[in-house]
Parts: C-alpha cells; structure tokens; sequence
C-alpha cells in the first residue's frame, strides 16, 4: 500500500485552486516539479468544493452498500451474493458494504456541503447518517450474540480503518469495550505490536494473536479484511458465532 500512495503522489491528477490566477499557477508550477499527473486550474472555491465531492461521492456509493446490508439482514438474504449478482449489469458496480466509515476524509468532508447548503444537500446528509450508525448497528448484533452468556469473550478482528494497513481507527473496539463491560475483548491486529492507548486504559481488552483469540471466544467479530483473516482456515471457526462484516468468510 505505501508503494501504491507514493505513485498516486506522482500520478494523480491535481485539481488546483488559487485566491488568485497567479497564485494558482504558483502552485501549478510547484505540482509540476513531481507530479506527471494533469494539473487543471480552477479557481479556490471550486478546487474545495472538488474535494468535498470526491469524497462524498463515495460515501453516497459506500451508504448505498451499507443500507443494502441491512434491508438483506431484514429479508434474510446474503448481500455478498445478491452485490456479485447485480454487479454483473455491466453499468452497475455496487461497493462492499462494511462496519463504517473510518479514513480522514470520507466521513468529514460529505458534513461541510450540508452545513453550507443544509435544504438542498439531502442526500449526503442521509448518506452520512446511515453510515454513521453503521458503528452501533455491528455493535447491536455482538450484544444480541452475547445474550444470556456468562463472562462472554469478543475475538475483535482488525483495528485498523481499511485492510492492510497501519492506520488506526478504534471506535467499534472501544465502544463494544464500553458497552460491555462483562464481556473481555480479545484485540487482533496484524500490524500494530502493542495495544492502542485509547484500548489499553480499559481493563476488558488485551491484544492476542489471530487464532488464540478465535480459540478463546464464544463470538468472532471481523472488522477488517486484513490478508491474514482472508486467509485463516475456516474450521478454526466452527462452534463461534461469527459476525463478518467484510464478507471475507461468506
């Protein structure tokens, strides 16, 4: 991944937005020294505004997939497969649906347009909030699985906000962590060496090893589709509960 974001840097285009024309071409000349990618100037409102809707556009596409999956939890019908069916219109590409939003800018941008044009920018705003409560809704599903069990134990698969990388987004854990305070929380996460300081303050979580944690747990709790989980071996799994929220496992 660190290799793939240093071409971008190299290869993306760049939209660039001055207060002034020749403050725009300034900051052309300064893209041109590294960047092989088109430099189109704009002026700044519309270079912002570029942005907030590169970004809103995918969170519009990854709320449409999350409310998808819960419209099939309701009707009983596997989203992973009705997503690869419908995806083989050749002008439909439905996203996978997941726990939430995380990132820097997904789940912030789509909240200036609506705070600037509040009447007209329904849609994002309805975008943003399903994805907001996406967090509690994987959360009700752990709590319903842990009904009537004693000292229950959580395997939390990935802490991070996307697969395969280091960036750490801990809101699930945490909440989940807070929200049941008799349940221990096994924390896994292949690319971090030791317990996140917003988790190492809360005596339910420890950090464990992928499949300690899974022989450990009444529930398994995928939250990110690291490699390690796409590849773990399936019986490892038998006799859990498992809430795949990635369907890596389907």
């Amino acid at each position: 991944l660190p290799g793939r974001i240093m071409v971008e840097v190299v290869s993306n285009a760049r939209i660039i937005g001055g207060l002034t024309p020749r403050a725009a071409q300034m900051a052309q000349s300064l893209y041109s020294a590294f960047c092989v990618g088109d430099l189109v100037l704009t002026d700044v409102r519309t270079a912002e505004m570029t942005k907030l809707t590169e970004n809103s556009f995918r969170d519009v596409n990854i709320a449409f997939a999350n409310e998808l999956s819960l419209v099939c939890e309701r009707m009983g019908i596997n989203v992973w497969e009705l997503i690869d069916l419908a995806n083989r219109h050749p002008r439909v590409n439905i996203l996978r649906p997941g726990p939430g939003v995380g990132g820097h800018c997904i789940a912030v941008d789509p909240w200036f347009i609506v705070s600037a044009a509040p009447q007209e920018a329904r849609l994002i705003r309805t975008a943003r909030q399903v994805n907001d409560a996406k967090p509690g809704y994987v959360i009700g599903r752990v709590h319903q699985a842990l009904e009537g069990r004693e000292s229950p134990t959580v395997a939390a698969l990935g802490l991070t906000f996307k697969a395969d990388v280091d960036d750490l987004r801990l809101a699930i854990a945490r909440e989940l962590a807070l929200s049941t305070p008799d349940a221990a929380i096994l924390a896994v996460e292949p690319n971090i060496s030791e317990l996140p300081d917003e988790l190492r303050g809360l005596g339910s979580v420890t950090m464990a090893e992928t499949e300690e944690a899974i022989a450990r747990a009444d529930v398994v709790l995928l939250l990110v589709d690291h490699r390690e989980f796409r590849d773990l071996d399936r019986r490892l799994l038998t006799g859990r509960i498992v809430i795949d929220t990635r369907g890596a496992w389907r």
